[in-house]
């Protein structure tokens, strides 16, 4: 559960909160509920995200859901605190497709008392820890793992399972190339593509030539 850090009001010292999740799990709703909720208080919000995602908008934070705070796409990391300068909170989307400066820019924007919230996709499409997201995670003092649901059992889905037949890292995409699933449909469905991917021979097919020569005697 997420807590406001309202402890010690005199501590001078901001904070990294995390938001990640599959995709469709609601990781930028959330980022935009908390922006807003700022901007609502009269603080000083900007909000950042890379300039690859033009999926919605080209300038536009946008959740599936259509909801949208204005944004400033940044080609790299180090863009960011030039932006930032005199902000009390910054928000930063799909942090997983910026390089890996992104943790040491988040943790100084921290330092000099600027609240940072943060949303990524915690794994890629493999099941693995995508890009920066392990060590800003690590680094955060807060982290919301948010869930979709599995769109075959109707359970809780951590996986961002891509159905488009590329193998890029990076390829924005929607229901069309993506579809959520839990640990069971994920792992079934990743075992079901390595299977078509094998090479399966005809046996009529194989000849005295194509068989390996197994005598280990000469």
């Amino acid at each position: 559960m997420f807590l406001e850090n309202t402890v010690n009001h005199k501590e001078q010292f901001g904070w990294i909160e995390v938001i990640c999740g599959s995709m469709f799990s609601g990781k930028t709703e959330e980022l935009i509920r908390r922006l807003k909720r700022a901007q609502f208080a009269k603080q000083k919000v900007e909000i950042f995200k890379p300039a690859v995602d033009t999926r919605y908008d080209e300038e536009m934070v946008v959740s599936h859901d259509a909801n949208e705070i204005r944004s400033t796409p940044v080609p790299a990391a180090a863009n960011i605190p030039i932006l930032a300068d005199g902000c009390d909170v910054i928000g930063i989307d799909e942090a997983q497709f910026f390089d890996d400066e992104i943790v040491k820019v988040c943790n100084d924007l921290a330092n000099r008392g600027v609240r940072v919230i943060i949303a990524g996709l915690d794994m890629d499409f493999k099941g693995n820890p995508f890009g920066p997201m392990p060590a800003l995670m690590a680094t955060a003092e807060y982290v919301t793992k948010v869930h979709a649901v599995c769109t075959r059992t109707g359970n809780l889905a951590q996986y961002s399972y891509r159905k488009a037949q590329n193998d890029n890292l990076v390829l924005l995409g929607e229901t069309e190339e993506y579809e959520p699933l839990s640990r069971g449909a994920y792992y079934k469905a990743m075992l079901r593509d390595r299977l078509k991917k094998m090479e399966v021979t005809d046996p009529a097919e194989i000849t005295p030539e194509k068989i390996p020569d197994t005598n280990t005697d000469k």
